[in-house]
């Protein structure tokens, strides 16, 4: 069929014009559906509490619904290579700190690589350490502290948030106070600072935002801040300097991560919306001090039932009836804890 040539004109405009319209669209559709960001911890802790704060903005940024996806185990590495594992469309993002994307990836062997395997999107949040303990440990200061475990050698517990890597500023402080004392790995921050509100462990070396609230309670005791200055949000609580261990200084760094490949579109849009996040004074102050958020997180979550906790018999005594099989099993099937905002 042979074509007018003005409509032979137009046809070859468009045709030239699709390629251009293509690119163009694909840029301007990310985000067209929900994003998940992917906290390897359970809910209720200090990296899962950032992941809710900066979802509140990110959503409103890009117009799309923020998933948080809690994906727990081996110290953070299974929430990370769920990630890691994910189609590279800025669609899957990895919220995670100097231990999931630094440390696993030189104390263990992975099925994938901390570096290799990731795009980093963004610096979030950079928190203070200190040492904290139940409320009911007799060392009134850092040096009873150091006494009482000198006086004690291996029998006092320090939680950790996995196995390996976590534990390198409690292996720090023994070395500088000739210490010695259990480590107590757990799947995150929320459990670990939940057993030592009831006195299950002793002490720990965390961050100080997601303790901070149960410290100034009265209910957690901090002997010192891993820093070279005060908190101001708990400037009666000594530095690690001033304490006597001069010198061991600790920090925790947050950041966000998309599968390498991903294109460079969705990680420039994700990045100008956690900027515009942190641009917030709000979003800053909320980064900086978590207490509320992380107490609101924790009325959340269900309390553990006392060790004694069987139901009882008719004559008043313990039933000889075990539950521990289908406490299991129910908490293996589980699904996935999910919130949108």
């Amino acid at each position: 069929m042979k074509l007018p040539r003005r409509t032979f004109l137009h046809l070859a405009a468009g045709a030239a014009a699709l390629p251009m319209m293509s690119r163009t669209a694909t840029a301007q559709a990310y985000p067209a559906r929900p994003i998940t960001i992917v906290v390897p911890y359970p809910a209720g802790g200090p990296t899962d509490t950032l992941a809710r704060i900066l979802a509140e903005h990110v959503r409103i940024s890009l117009g799309q619904p923020v998933v948080i996806e809690n994906v727990s185990g081996a110290g953070g590495s299974i929430g990370v290579g769920r990630v890691a594992r994910a189609a590279p469309d800025g669609y899957t993002v990895s919220i995670g700190h100097w231990q999931t994307h630094v440390l696993n990836g030189a104390s263990y062997q992975l099925p994938y690589d901390v570096v290799k395997d990731f795009e980093p999107v963004s610096l979030l949040a950079d928190t203070l350490q200190w040492i904290v303990a139940r409320k009911t440990l007799p060392a009134k200061d850092l040096s009873e502290l150091i006494a009482w475990l000198k006086e004690n050698p291996g029998k006092a517990t320090a939680g950790t948030v996995g196995v390996g890597g976590p534990e390198i500023t409690g292996i720090y402080f023994q070395k500088k106070t000739g210490t010695s004392f259990q480590f107590v790995p757990y799947r995150g921050g929320a459990p670990l600072n939940q057993d030592m509100l009831a006195g299950h462990i002793d002490f720990g070396f965390g961050q100080a935002a997601s303790t901070f609230v149960h410290v100034r309670n009265g209910n957690l005791k901090a002997y010192a801040v891993m820093a070279k200055k005060r908190w101001a949000a708990a400037p009666d609580v000594p530095t690690i300097d001033e304490a006597g261990v001069a010198g061991l200084y600790a920090s925790f760094w947050h950041g966000l991560w998309v599968p390498k490949g991903t294109p460079k579109e969705p990680i420039t849009r994700l990045n100008s919306a956690v900027q515009a996040a942190l641009a917030d004074a709000t979003v800053r102050q909320r980064f900086a001090d978590q207490g509320r958020t992380f107490r609101r997180a924790s009325s959340r979550r269900p309390q553990r039932s006392p060790p004694n906790s069987r139901p009882r018999s008719r004559n008043g005594g313990r039933s000889s009836r075990r539950r521990t099989s289908r406490r299991k099993t129910s908490r293996r099937n589980k699904p996935l804890r999910r919130r949108y905002f």
